[in-house]
């Protein structure tokens, strides 16, 4: 199996945590679309991508109008996007994505969650080379055959494609989302997912007590209000 669907097998195991860690940083994605291109979907391409994420997490309807309507507002939040990298216990690798709107609040966050469950925040830029970012789009096979949908997406950046069951997964670099994107447009082809990722390309396997313990930290930088996603290099 490819890169594809041991991305696919991740986010299977990954743990999806509940509505209220979740629905936030879904409708938090959709604001900050929002606030920067403007709150109709139609003419803002990184809103409808938002939105289509959100639906897919079953975000409901109401919430996804509020973002917008929030994002629009007079008092509108300015979110500014912020990363830190740092070692977990058992020497794990973990990218921790944020989007705040106080960033000292979040760098106090951050670091105090790291260091009380046996890690560290390390200076930015020495783990970015730990992971490839990719750009990955989940969608139904069209009514065509694999070869074919292959050769209408590699000239918009397409590196890997992989079908199991009627589900396809592309991978493209991180800096081909758009064309991509505006590809499966033209196709007529609708997107379940459409995500920027970063995988680890040097996984590593821990055990299962291993894993314990280095979920115990994810899961206190997962359900802090200004992380927006967490990667690690474990297998």
């Amino acid at each position: 199996m490819g890169r594809a669907f041991e991305y696919r097998k991740a986010a299977k195991m990954k743990r999806w945590g509940n509505m209220s860690r979740v629905f936030p940083k879904l409708a938090k994605a959709i604001e900050i679309a929002a606030k920067a291109g403007g709150g109709d979907p139609e003419m803002n391409p990184a809103l409808r991508t938002a939105i289509l994420n959100a639906k897919a997490q079953n975000l409901p309807k109401a919430n996804i109008e509020a973002a917008i309507k929030r994002a629009t507002g007079k008092d509108a939040k300015n979110y500014t996007d912020v990363n830190f990298e740092g070692k977990g216990p058992h020497g794990v690798l973990i990218f921790v994505e944020c989007a705040t709107d106080n960033n000292t609040r979040t760098v106090a966050n951050v670091k105090m969650h790291f260091n009380k469950n046996g890690g560290q925040v390390v200076p930015t830029g020495s783990l970015e080379f730990m992971f490839d970012r990719r750009a990955i789009f989940e969608f139904d096979m069209p009514d065509m055959d694999l070869e074919e949908l292959e050769l209408e997406l590699i000239d918009s950046g397409l590196e890997e494609l992989e079908e199991e069951d009627g589900l396809c997964i592309a991978l493209a670099d991180y800096t081909d989302f758009g064309n991509m994107s505006t590809k499966f447009e033209e196709l007529g082809i609708e997107l379940k997912k459409a995500e920027l990722k970063r995988i680890s390309n040097n996984p590593q396997t821990f055990t299962e007590e291993q894993q314990e313990e280095i979920g115990k930290l994810l899961e206190k930088l997962e359900d802090d209000d200004d992380v927006q996603a967490v990667f690690t290099n474990m297998e």
